[in-house]
């Protein structure tokens, strides 16, 4: 193998490891950027996020203040609709969900309920930390 062969093989790799840093580096540093800007802006509250969409209407469309008391008033009321049916639902899922877990219980061997009852407390946590999934 000539020298300049040698060279030029060395500086492709070099080249391609810079470019894989470099890849790997952007998204690491997205993975970061993403997960710090979501900590740093936590969900606002109901009232919070409905005076704000109140907000947008008002400015967009050019409510006047009582259309704007009005939407406000048609939002709270809707969004204590959406609740409901949301409290309903969730209710039901979690009937589902329980049941899920007994007939799982019930094919395991008495070895494996210890490690599915662990499992499930991990899954139980992780959901109450991430409760939009």
């Amino acid at each position: 193998m000539s020298e300049t062969s040698a060279t030029r093989k060395a500086a492709l790799w070099v080249a391609v490891v810079f470019l894989l840093g470099a890849a790997l580096g952007g998204m690491v540093g997205y993975g970061f950027a993403r997960h710090s800007v979501s900590a740093a802006n936590p969900p606002l509250s109901e009232p919070a996020r409905r005076a704000q969409r109140v907000e947008q209407l008002t400015r967009e469309l050019g409510l006047t203040s009582a259309q704007g008391q009005q939407l406000d008033a048609i939002l709270m009321r809707r969004h204590a609709e959406s609740k409901a049916i949301h409290d309903q639902t969730d209710a039901q899922i979690g009937k589902v969900r329980q049941g899920t877990r007994e007939e799982i219980r019930a094919i395991l061997t008495p070895e494996q309920k210890p490690k599915f009852e662990e499992f499930l407390q991990r899954l139980d946590l992780e959901r109450k930390r991430n409760p939009q999934r």
